[in-house]
């Protein structure tokens, strides 16, 4: 058992310290929030994610979870501290590390004895040196400061916590070492790794996937929208390309882009890196300027079927970045709105879990609807822009009734081209041919 703080309970943070609570360890959550903290000590979880809350009252019941507003409380008796605060992107892409390394000169004054202070936020290269200097300045005990990226996927946070594909620890103290090793050995008893290495490389290895995922997705969507050109299907082309398992068939999904809290920030970021050292990343700056495009691709479809849109309405079918959250960051969504918006158009739009998120931080004039079929009743056309699973398999018979004109225009390839042919629809979707009904 290690006695833990986690300072910062946005996804990664408390995802982090309920998972740690969960195999035994004592943890304490540190927020400064305090209508926050109070909804957490209420047994209250302040974000969506599946099956979080299941552990979450569990280890509160249990005493194994706790929270604190007080960072001296937290980490009093902690042995490892894990920083899990926000790097919001800045004005030129870079990472605000101002959360992070404010955090550690507050830890230098506190700390009165060894701990390991843990880099869980995603940050570029070289900040275990930043945070070290930063807790230096005004620390009087030995300390060691360790990155330790996450790899959480919205939506199964918590089961890639519990089983993860391996774990990555930079440090070059084998002190911390072994204590980062003992606290990780039960997520790996299957035999997944865990990946020692330099603070550097664990730091770069996390921009390094997802920079490397966007660029599939990107990819993918650029074929795609080739595929409309020549008269191919991506479904077909996604098939062939990822049963080669030097690819593979994961994040070969068409779409309107990737959005979220990791992608689109993470790439930035590591892009900005690299311009302060000098360096450009060619094909990383493609993908950005890529999916700027492919977010508007829908509406691209809608206008230039429409013409003018002004005084129509369209019933839209998802505002989270992606389905099983309710993450509304860069989502695709959002750009769709807007562009809508301005043409003129109205919009009714429905998601199991991002409306309120959407309400309180965009002053969007769209009204917000509590069934998926009350947002296209009356409308010109069904617009979908996230997979949720209740979106799968709807009511076809019920769309058509609701909608002025069956017409729907699909930035995610939930149906089958077939299928809505038969139904008598007219169906745009991403990379295929148009049904026209």
């Amino acid at each position: 058992m290690k006695k833990i703080a986690v300072i910062g309970t946005g996804y990664v943070g408390l995802v982090t310290g309920t998972c740690f609570a969960e195999t035994g360890n004592d943890v304490i959550c540190v927020d400064i929030d305090k209508e926050k903290v109070d909804l957490m000590k209420n047994g209250k979880v302040p974000i969506y994610e599946p099956h979080l809350d299941v552990l979450f009252e569990r280890n509160i019941k249990e005493g194994r979870l706790r929270f604190t507003t007080d960072i001296a409380e937290g980490i009093k008796d902690a042995e490892i501290i894990f920083l899990a605060l926000p790097t919001p992107p800045g004005e030129d892409g870079s990472a605000d590390l101002s959360y992070v390394l404010g955090v550690g000169a507050d830890l230098g004054k506190l700390m009165t004895e060894y701990k390991v202070i843990v880099d869980k936020s995603t940050v570029p290269v070289g900040t275990s040196e930043k945070v070290e200097a930063a807790i230096k300045a005004h620390a009087t005990v030995e300390f060691d400061v360790v990155s330790n990226p996450e790899f959480l996927r919205e939506g199964f946070a918590v089961d890639d916590f519990l089983k993860p594909d391996r774990v990555v620890i930079g440090t070059n103290s084998a002190r911390a070492r072994k204590i980062m090793g003992e606290l990780y050995k039960p997520f790996v008893r299957q035999g997944n790794p865990i990946l020692f290495m330099d603070e550097k490389s664990a730091e770069l290895t996390k921009y390094a996937a997802n920079s490397f995922l966007a660029t599939k997705i990107t990819f993918m969507n650029e074929i795609a929208n080739f595929c409309e050109i020549v008269g191919a299907n991506v479904d077909d082309v996604r098939i062939g390309i990822g049963s080669d398992d030097r690819i593979g068939n994961r994040f070969l999904f068409p779409g309107i882009g990737f959005g979220g809290s990791c992608f689109p920030k993470d790439v930035q970021a590591l892009v900005k890196s690299g311009k302060e050292y000098n360096y450009d990343f060619d094909i990383i700056n493609a993908v950005l300027r890529v999916n700027d495009q492919q977010r508007l691709r829908l509406i691209d479809k809608v206008l230039n079927h429409f013409g003018d849109v002004k005084g129509k309405t369209f019933g839209l079918w998802g505002l989270a970045f992606k389905p099983d959250t309710d993450d509304i960051r860069e989502a695709p969504a959002l750009y769709m709105i807007e562009k809508l918006l301005a043409a003129g158009a109205k919009i009714k739009a429905y998601d199991p879990e991002a409306m309120a998120n959407v309400k309180k931080q965009y002053d969007f004039d769209i009204e917000y609807v509590d069934n998926q079929y009350t947002a296209i009743e009356g409308a010109d056309a069904l617009l979908i822009a996230t997979e949720w699973g209740a979106f799968r398999n709807p009511d076809f018979e019920l769309i058509k009734k609701n909608l002025k004109k069956p017409k729907v225009f699909d930035g995610r390839n939930l149906f089958g081209l077939e299928e809505m042919e038969e139904r008598g629809f007219y169906y745009e979707s991403i990379g295929r041919r148009t049904i026209v009904g």
